[in-house]
């Protein structure tokens, strides 16, 4: 990591470590610890971080924002920091300049289209957005018959229908009805719906493998408290095999969530390379939070499914990250369609070269 991305994550470390202190949060039922953190997060630019300055952000690299999504999933934050960090990006594409507060982008399955009419109004329906309740602003992909667009709409344009993942947070239905963007152009040359898709999945990627880090953490530290038949139950070889699956998971959800957003930050298009990093990051680390989030239960036994106890906000957020942006399984058949599109003698060259 370079000293910057350093300087940058550890800025979201204190943040999160200060205002988003998990048992803080836990306790915490009418969410009054949001308002402060969202206004430090704000102070320090991280919202807005993938936003050129001349457009109103930080002007932080592809990769400094990466390591505030790392940070943020160790975290679980359950405020629309990705989200806004992605309309910020998404917008930049086309130079458009990003307003203050909270902002989603939609559509947010690859299943789901945004028609631009012939008047420059916008119709379609887009499910599961995260936190399109709490936006002010939706960042939003459009397809017309002169191509792509990217759109800024103001939230209060469209018909929002609530809705919550497994984490409690949440996964709206947006509903556009011929809503006249605040701002349009055309996406460059060369976007197109899998960019944004692809980016979210590897935002999704990075903070899936910050929670299961946390996880794996509270688990061991529960295993050196918790003492069972005169002994604390680190010790039993039953727990300690579990753990080291846990950490296994972990371990491979960091390494594929980190490649892919590497290979994203160092090249100039959403390439094959990067499609095949994206695309698999996303799929391991979906199986990672299925199988991780299981084990990290177990060890906790009992104790561990109570309202009162900090791991299911890991553990859901996880699972409920699997579907934003593409689901294993859409992203596995995805992969499968660019293997047998190359041939099978690109196959290797192509794996090889990452």
């Amino acid at each position: 990591m370079a000293e910057s991305e350093n300087i940058v994550a550890g800025t979201a470390e204190k943040i999160f470590a200060d205002l988003a202190d998990a048992q803080t949060v836990n306790r915490d039922k009418k969410g009054a610890w949001k308002a402060p953190l969202w206004q430090a997060l704000t102070a320090a630019g991280l919202p807005l971080a993938w936003v050129p300055e001349d457009c109103g952000g930080s002007g932080a690299s592809l990769a400094e924002g990466f390591s505030v999504l790392s940070a943020a999933g160790r975290f679980a934050v359950a405020v629309p920091l990705t989200e806004t960090m992605l309309a910020g990006w998404l917008l930049a594409q086309a130079k458009i300049a990003s307003p203050d507060g909270e902002m989603t982008v939609a559509p947010a399955s690859p299943k789901d289209r945004i028609a631009l009419n012939a008047d420059g109004s916008l119709s379609g329906r887009a499910r599961g957005v995260p936190f399109a309740k709490a936006a002010r602003h939706i960042a939003v992909v459009a397809s017309g018959n002169g191509g792509l667009a990217i759109a800024l709409v103001d939230a209060t344009a469209c018909r929002i229908e609530a809705g919550l993942n497994l984490g409690g947070d949440n996964s709206d239905t947006v509903t556009l009805d011929k809503v006249h963007p605040v701002t349009i152009r055309p996406a460059p040359n060369g976007f197109d719906h899998n960019a944004l898709m692809l980016m979210g999945g590897v935002a999704r990627s990075l903070q899936i493998a910050g929670a299961l880090e946390s996880m794996l953490d509270i688990s061991v530290r529960y295993s050196n408290e918790r003492v069972a038949f005169e002994k604390k139950i680190s010790k039993f070889q039953a727990v300690q095999h579990n753990l080291a699956r846990l950490a296994g998971e972990s371990a491979a959800a960091l390494a594929a969530a980190t490649s892919a957003a590497d290979a994203i930050a160092n090249s100039t298009s959403f390439n094959d390379e990067v499609f095949l990093e994206a695309a698999s990051a996303k799929i391991r680390c979906s199986e990672a939070a299925e199988k991780g989030g299981g084990i990290a239960h177990q060890v906790h036994g009992a104790i561990g499914f109570t309202i009162e106890h900090i791991l299911h906000r890991y553990s859901l957020r996880a699972l409920s990250w699997r579907d934003d942006f593409g689901s294993e399984s859409y992203w596995a058949v995805e992969l499968g369609k660019l293997v047998a599109a190359r041939g099978a003698d690109e196959l290797w060259p192509l794996v090889a070269s990452r």
